[in-house]
């Protein structure tokens, strides 16, 4: 397993860990923001839109609760929430890193017929997804996502 993956995983058990110990008390909010500062400071450039949501090249990424079984998105829309309860909306098409980990799921809202495309660290496809079609993934083995 890779640095960046085995560093994830110790995030998310981190994450997890935390967020158990806040969980029910009025700090549980500074756990969401918490997070998002250690995202925007590993990715500078992206910025905080909201009070759970930054920008993410191709997109916007969510720190929801985790554990949400169907995930909604926009029409048009490639959507992901990963094992730590990111979710990560994508509407540009391109070729984007991913470092989501953990079981997840996916809505591939876009246009009937479109392709999202996942892929291995040395840029093979693992799998891929014909819109419409939502389910379940594992995402620590995805390394970059083409939406369209």
């Amino acid at each position: 397993m890779s640095v960046r993956k085995v560093l994830g995983v110790a995030v998310a058990a981190v994450a997890v860990a935390g967020s158990q110990l806040l969980a029910g008390s009025a700090s549980a909010a500074g756990g969401v923001q918490g997070r998002i500062d250690s995202y925007l400071a590993a990715h500078p450039g992206e910025r905080q839109l909201a009070a759970d949501k930054a920008t993410m090249p191709g997109g916007t990424v969510t720190f929801a609760a985790s554990g949400t079984a169907a995930i909604s998105c926009g029409s048009g829309h490639l959507c992901i929430q990963d094992g730590n309860g990111k979710r990560y909306d994508y509407y540009y098409c391109g070729y984007y890193d991913f470092y989501g980990i953990g079981d997840g799921y996916f809505n591939n809202s876009q246009s009937n017929g479109t392709v999202a495309r996942f892929y291995n660290e040395n840029g093979t496809e693992r799998w891929s997804s014909r819109a419409p079609q939502s389910g379940t993934a594992s995402w620590t083995p995805v390394w970059h996502i083409r939406p369209c």
